[in-house]
C-alpha cells in the first residue's frame, strides 16, 4: 500500500496559507505535505484570488467558455516541508484570470458556476503544458466536481488523459454548488445531462453531484459521516446516489499538522509546554485571562472557536447561558458568521462582562492562545463531517465537550464510557439540556476529581491525529481509484 511512486495532483478551491475560509484550506495545506513525506510527487492547484500577491508567471493558454475563449494564466508558488530531515518544495499552481478571480471573497458570487467551470477546465488543460501527468487527481468539494466529469466526457479521446484516476472528497455535503440550468451551457454540455440520472437536482445543475457521479472513488472526512450522509436525515437530497455508490465511498479522519500545532514549540502561545510539563499550561490561562480582560482566577475556562453558524450547535447555548454563568467558570468565544449569533454573543458579553469574552472575527494567533489557555473546548455541532477544533484542542491538552456526530464521534471518547481511554465528554440528544448536563459533568470532574482530570489531559495529549496514518489511507484510496480507472478504460476498449 502506497509503495509505488505516484504522481498526485491535489485540487482545491482554498489552500492554507494562500486562501482560507474553513477547514478545507487546512486539509489542502497539510495533507499534500504528508503525502510528499512518503516519497510521492505531489502538486497542488487552486485559483489565484485577489488576495494572493506576487506569484511568478509560468504559462498561459485559452480555455473555451460558452462560445468564447478566456485566458488562463498559470502562476507557480510552493509549499515548504521536510522529508527525512531534508527540505522539500511542493509545487503550487495558481489559475489566474482577472475577470473570474480578481474580486473580494472566494465564493458567493452570482457567476460562481462560470468561475469554477473555468477553473476545472483550466486545471485539466494545464497538465500537458506543465509536463505533469498525474496518476490520480484528488478533487475536493463542489468547486472541483466537474473535473471527473470533464475527464470522462470532454478529454476521454486524448491519450494524455487516459488512465488518470480521480478521487472526490466531500468535506461538507451541505454546500453543493447548485446553479440554474444555464450552467449546462457554461459547461458546454447538452440537455441529456439535465436529468435526475445526471446533473439535474430539483430543477438545478449540481456540481457536487457531478463529482459523486463521475469520480472513480469517493470519500468523506470521517467514517461516521460517510455512513450519515447515506441517510435521508443527513444526505442533503443526495443520499440515494451516495447509497448507490456506497461500495466506492470511504471515510478517512482528517489530520492536523503536528509541526504547526505543537504546544512545545508554538511561538504564538505565552508559555510552551508538553505532556511532561502540563503544569505550565496554567500560565497560558493566566495570560489569556489578562489579554481578554477577564479576572485572573484559577477557575475553568471553556472556549468556543468556530464559525458562528447554525451547523455548529450554537442554538443549544443560548437557552442555558444564564445557568452556565452562575457556575464558577469563564467562557471565551472566537469566531464570525451569521449576524444573529454575532449579535447574541456580543450582547451576552455585555451582560456577563466579568465572566465572558467574545471576539468577533478570524484571528489565528489568538485562536492558538485560546487553545493553549482553555481547560475545555466546546463543540456541540448539529452535524460535523470531521472537525479540526477538537483535534487541535486534544493536542493542547484542552478537553473537548462535543456532540456525538460525524467526526466528533469518531475522535472523542467520553471518559465515563471508557475510563481508561476517554479523552473528553460527549452527548447525543440535540437538546440544550443534554449539553448543559455534559458541561456540568465536565465541571464536576475538573473541581472534584483531579485524578480523572489529570488522566483526561494525559489521554488527550497522547492521542495521535497527525496526518501520518490518514495519508497512508489516502494512498490506499488512490491505488483503488487507479485500479478502477484502468478497469473502466479496459471495458471501454
Amino acid at each position: 500500500m502506497g509503495k509505488k511512486h505516484l504522481n498526485i495532483l491535489f485540487v482545491a478551491s482554498e489552500v492554507a496559507p494562500f486562501a482560507k475560509t474553513g477547514g478545507l484550506a487546512d486539509v489542502a495545506g497539510s495533507l499534500p505535505k504528508a503525502l510528499a513525506a512518503h516519497g510521492h510527487d505531489v502538486r497542488v492547484v487552486l485559483p489565484r484570488y485577489k488576495q494572493i500577491n506576487d506569484v511568478p508567471y509560468l504559462t498561459d493558454f485559452p480555455v473555451e467558455m460558452d462560445g468564447h475563449l478566456e485566458t488562463a494564466i498559470v502562476r507557480q508558488a510552493s509549499m515548504e516541508t521536510r522529508v527525512q530531515q531534508q527540505k522539500k518544495s511542493i509545487p503550487v499552481y495558481l489559475i489566474d484570470n482577472y475577470q473570474y478571480f480578481y474580486r473580494d471573497g472566494l465564493y458567493g458570487h452570482p457567476d460562481d458556476a462560470a468561475r469554477f467551470n473555468f477553473f476545472c477546465k483550466a486545471v485539466l488543460s494545464m497538465l500537458p503544458r506543465i509536463d505533469f501527468k498525474p496518476d490520480v487527481i484528488h478533487c475536493n468539494d463542489w468547486q472541483t466536481g466537474p473535473i471527473p466529469l470533464f475527464l470522462k466526457i470532454k478529454f476521454k479521446e486524448d491519450p494524455f488523459y487516459q488512465k488518470i484516476a480521480t478521487l472526490f472528497t466531500i468535506h461538507n455535503l451541505q454546500y453543493q454548488g447548485r446553479f440554474d440550468r444555464e450552467a449546462l451551457k457554461i459547461m458546454a454540455l447538452g440537455d441529456e445531462f439535465f436529468t435526475p440520472e445526471q446533473l439535474e437536482f430539483y430543477g438545478q445543475v449540481n456540481y457536487m453531484k457531478a463529482g459523486i457521479l463521475y469520480a472513480d472513488v469517493l470519500n468523506t472526512v470521517s467514517p461516521k459521516y460517510a455512513l450519515e450522509i447515506q441517510t435521508p436525515e443527513m444526505g442533503e437530497g443526495l443520499d440515494g446516489l451516495l447509497r448507490k455508490r456506497g461500495q466506492d465511498l470511504y471515510g478517512i479522519i482528517n489530520g492536523i499538522d503536528y509541526d504547526v500545532f505543537d504546544p512545545k514549540t508554538d511561538p504564538r502561545i505565552a508559555v510552551n509546554y508538553d505532556a511532561d510539563t502540563l503544569h505550565l499550561k496554567k500560565k497560558n490561562k493566566e495570560a489569556l485571562q489578562r489579554e481578554l480582560n477577564l479576572p485572573v482566577e484559577d477557575i475553568p475556562v471553556i472556549s468556543v472557536i468556530s464559525r458562528l453558524v447554525n451547523q455548529k450547535g450554537l442554538d443549544l447555548i443560548a437557552p442555558i447561558i444564564d445557568e452556565l454563568m452562575h457556575k464558577n467558570l469563564q467562557l471565551v468565544i472566537l469566531g464570525s458568521g451569521e449576524d444573529y449569533y454575532q449579535q447574541l454573543f456580543s450582547s451576552l458579553q455585555v451582560k456577563y462582562r466579568h465572566k465572558m469574552a467574545v471576539k468577533i472575527g478570524f484571528d489565528p494567533d489568538l485562536a492558538q492562545r485560546i487553545y493553549a489557555g482553555s481547560d475545555m473546548f466546546l463543540m456541540p455541532s448539529r452535524f460535523e463531517p470531521c472537525g479540526l477544533g477538537q483535534l487541535i484542542s486534544l493536542r493542547y491538552g484542552t478537553i473537548p465537550i462535543v456532540r456525538s456526530t460525524g467526526g466528533l464521534e469518531d475522535t472523542i471518547t467520553d471518559i465515563h464510557k471508557d475510563p481508561v481511554n476517554g479523552n473528553g465528554f460527549s452527548f447525543a440528544p440535540y437538546t440544550p439540556e443534554a449539553l448543559k448536563d455534559t458541561i456540568f459533568r465536565a465541571l464536576e470532574a475538573y473541581y472534584h476529581q483531579p485524578g480523572v482530570w489529570k488522566e483526561l489531559m494525559a489521554n488527550a495529549m497522547r492521542a495521535n491525529y497527525s496526518w501520518s496514518q490518514s495519508a497512508l489511507k489516502y494512498l490506499d484510496l488512490y491505488t483503488r481509484a487507479m485500479s478502477k480507472a484502468k478497469a473502466t478504460l479496459f471495458k471501454a476498449v
